[in-house]
């Protein structure tokens, strides 16, 4: 069932300078400082323990704050701190002022892992948010899983995943990707070109979206990748003229500033939304405002949050975040999901009573629930949140008329029930004897 939401006008001329008042501690390692090389096994005992100590919480931040990706995780990391200072504001976690140790990952998978290890065995912080990309995820994971250490991971992502270290505030794609596919099919045609960045991610997608798109009758005309940051794609789009001449749907994973190139040179090859409407899964508010609309109006996204929500809780979310950042910044799905975040750790940590106390922490997330911009969002034991769905059409002043949105949050499913390998699968960390995969009867 869809439902309509009326325009809103918001001012999208430019991003404001970042800058915040929190609790920060320097990103550089001290050099000689002997006893910051600790193993893995130490780092993880004292975090548990209390490493922190004193009357702070240190947490970490890590996110692309240069590269390719700084497009897209500034904003996430400006909606993480503006989530912190409120949480100080009102009193900490437990009385304690939460200390944020940011680190930048610069769009390099080796140094996001690198830097994951620094925030647990050296910073010793009780939890660490961050990562855009699953490419980033995946290269640290085995870090947090050794450690026995916790991330939030705030964006969309591929799913066929549910690790114990890790909780998911992004869509899963029953949440995002196959909405998107079903909406298009009714709505835009069952003939498919694929396009997408060359790393997990998107190849991922575009196998569940294949497989999707097969078991209703439609037809993948087309698939192919970009190198993640790449701006040559005009052979994709000569491709695209080729097995569609006469019109039919582009299904978009690109990330970054691939993303600015694609647009472009789209609407100058005179593929226009009317015969070549795009459907992208990774392209939000404040991607909207670098390419600008004009190259975008007509086209669409699928998402659970998008700044024209119109709710209470939206308002003075968005409200707020202008009023630290400037009237002429925009929020969008990842931010949300970036911000809900934090209050739902800091909901957990609180009623574990020690945020450094990780396995109780994970136990009391179990169930949390938290008045979400774009809805009320709950933690489930599978380490993902159940949320709303909404598909938006871009709009010429940059943002999204609502044209389809679920009348109640949809419950997350992590392995998906479209791929072979993984149907009949699913994930519960709230039973020792399920855990991160089971076949269910």
């Amino acid at each position: 069932m869809t439902s309509d939401f009326s325009r809103r006008k918001f001012l999208i001329l430019g991003s404001a300078a970042f800058s915040t008042s929190l609790l920060l501690k320097a990103c550089t390692t001290p050099a000689g400082d002997e006893d910051a090389a600790t193993t893995d096994d130490a780092g993880a005992d004292d975090a548990a323990a209390g490493g922190g100590g004193g009357d702070t919480i240190k947490v970490g931040i890590l996110h692309s704050r240069s590269g390719t990706m700084a497009i897209s995780e500034n904003t996430v990391v400006d909606a993480e701190l503006l989530a912190i200072e409120e949480i100080n504001a009102a009193g900490g976690v437990n009385g304690k002022m939460i200390e944020a140790i940011e680190e930048d990952g610069a769009s390099d998978w080796p140094t996001f892992a690198e830097k994951a290890k620094k925030l647990i065995e050296e910073d010793q912080v009780a939890v660490v948010f961050g990562c855009w990309t699953s490419a980033s995820r995946k290269a640290v994971l085995p870090v947090f899983e050794a450690a026995d250490h916790m991330l939030w991971y705030p964006v969309q992502y591929e799913g066929q995943e549910c690790s114990k270290n890790i909780f998911y505030t992004g869509a899963a794609p029953n949440q995002q990707i196959e909405p998107a596919v079903d909406w298009l099919l009714e709505n835009k045609g069952d003939r498919f070109f694929l396009v997408g960045s060359d790393y997990v991610f998107p190849r991922t997608a575009n196998q569940i979206i294949t497989e999707q798109v097969k078991a209703n009758g439609g037809e993948i005309v087309g698939e192919d990748y970009l190198p993640l940051g790449d701006t040559e794609v005009t052979p994709i789009i000569a491709k695209i003229q080729q097995e569609l001449p006469d019109g039919g749907v582009i299904f978009n994973t690109l990330n970054g500033d691939s993303n600015v190139a694609f647009f472009k040179q789209l609407q100058g090859a005179g593929l226009g939304p009317d015969k070549y409407p795009v459907m992208s899964v990774s392209v939000a508010e404040e991607e909207v405002r670098v390419i600008t609309p004009e190259y975008l109006t007509g086209h669409y996204a699928a998402w659970n949050y998008f700044q024209t929500v119109e709710s209470p809780e939206n308002e003075k979310w968005v409200s707020d975040f202008k009023a630290k950042y400037g009237d002429d910044r925009v929020t969008n799905d990842p931010m949300e999901a970036a911000y809900i975040m934090v209050y739902l750790w800091k909901q957990a940590a609180e009623k574990a009573g020690d945020a450094y106390d990780l396995e109780a922490v994970r136990a009391a997330a179990y169930g949390e629930t938290f008045a979400a911009p774009g809805g009320t969002v709950t933690m489930n034991p599978n380490h993902h949140i159940s949320k709303t769905v909404r598909i938006g059409e871009i709009r010429d002043d940059g943002m999204f008329e609502i044209v389809s949105a679920t009348d109640a949050p949809v419950d997350p499913i992590p392995w998906n029930q479209y791929v072979p390998e993984t149907k009949g699968f699913a994930c519960d960390w709230s039973d020792p004897e399920k855990g991160g995969k089971y076949e269910e009867a």
